[in-house]
């Protein structure tokens, strides 16, 4: 993280890049921003900020696959693989979510990780298209 930071604020890098850092760090900063903020007793949040998706969810975008599917003309066999393939990448990102999680986890202080909870709750209560630039105090264009 340091060294991404580091690259991208180094002499030679256009202003362009420069404004870019911020918004970097914080995409990459999302996931664990996601995670901290689940309290332990907060049920269906918690699960979802751990990137298990709500079953509701879950069904929705089953039926629209199925539908898909369907409206493709594709066979029950084809489908059933797909399902499998769909079924193994949402699997294989959850644990890359999980594992990047621990990470940050290991790398930021107790301090470090209630700035970056508070930075990202304040980011998203900006409306869309009028957020801070971090270090900036203006409005993105």
């Amino acid at each position: 993280m340091k060294s991404l930071m580091t690259t991208l604020t180094k002499p030679g890098i256009t202003q362009r890049g420069k404004g870019l850092a911020p918004f970097l760090l914080a995409a990459a900063l999302i996931p664990l921003a996601f995670a901290a903020q689940a309290a332990p007793d907060a049920k269906q949040g918690a699960k979802h900020a751990q990137g298990e998706m709500p079953a509701a969810l879950k069904a929705r975008m089953e039926e629209r696959r199925q539908a898909v599917y369907e409206e493709a003309g594709i066979d029950e066999a084809t489908q059933k693989e797909l399902n499998t393939a769909q079924k193994e990448h949402y699997e294989a990102m959850h644990k890359l979510r999980q594992e990047q999680r621990e990470r940050m986890q290991d790398i930021l202080t107790d301090e470090q990780k209630q700035s970056l909870n508070q930075a990202m709750r304040d980011l998203q209560s900006q409306p869309q298209g009028k957020q801070v630039v971090p270090g900036k105090g203006k409005a993105a264009e």
